[in-house]
């Protein structure tokens, strides 16, 4: 139990960490002041550009990913694997460093998956690319692309191709990943939403 606890609570710490919100400062440049006020890749895309973007994107896989892996390797089990992807997710969502504020949890979430179900995180991404290339809605493209990570997991999950826990998981973080959207969807039905390339205004 004291194992268990220690990476579950490790892995919020490590999605808490606020890549967004640094690479901003870095710059000068608060991501919060601006557009959704997330700190996930798209506000900083659309507030200080493609490079940090870029390096934001991959650091928030990462935060994903890394608790993951570190579950596989310390507790073995998919259940510790489902609950480390959990609290990397909350703590991206919800920072303890800022407030308990912070990004929508896909990226992160995709990179917990990838190292799941390889082929669901794969999946899930070409949708994803590909609604944002047809529409250029970020946010309708990480919404379609969650939930095709889900129709992927079951069918992984009916073939027995991976764990319970992993449908779960997924399950779990995809209705967050909408539930966090639900602003972006509002906007969507509207026909108010930011296509992809607009820019941030300040708040």
């Amino acid at each position: 139990m004291i194992e268990f606890a220690a990476v579950v609570i490790g892995s919020y710490l490590i999605g808490s960490i606020p890549c967004g919100l640094i690479l901003g400062k870095l710059r000068g440049v608060d991501v919060r002041e601006y557009g959704s006020g997330k700190t996930g890749t798209t506000n900083v895309l659309r507030t200080i550009g493609k490079k940090a973007a870029a390096v934001a994107l991959v650091c928030d896989l990462l935060k994903g990913v890394i608790a993951v892996i570190i579950a596989r390797y310390v507790l073995g089990s998919p259940v510790g694997e489902m609950a480390a992807g959990f609290a990397a997710v909350a703590g991206h969502d919800w920072s303890i460093f800022i407030k308990f504020k912070g990004g929508r949890g896909v990226a992160t979430s995709a990179g917990g998956l990838f190292v799941m179900a390889p082929l669901a995180g794969v999946g899930s991404i070409a949708v994803f690319v590909l609604v944002i290339a047809l529409v250029r809605y970020v946010s309708l493209g990480s919404i379609v692309g969650a939930l095709a990570g889900v129709a992927i997991m079951v069918a992984l999950t009916a073939l027995d191709r991976a764990p319970w826990e992993y449908l779960v998981y997924t399950g779990v973080v995809v209705a967050l990943i909408v539930f966090q959207h639900r602003d972006n969807i509002g906007r969507l039905l509207s026909g108010s939403e930011n296509k992809l390339g607009q820019k941030g205004e300040r708040r």
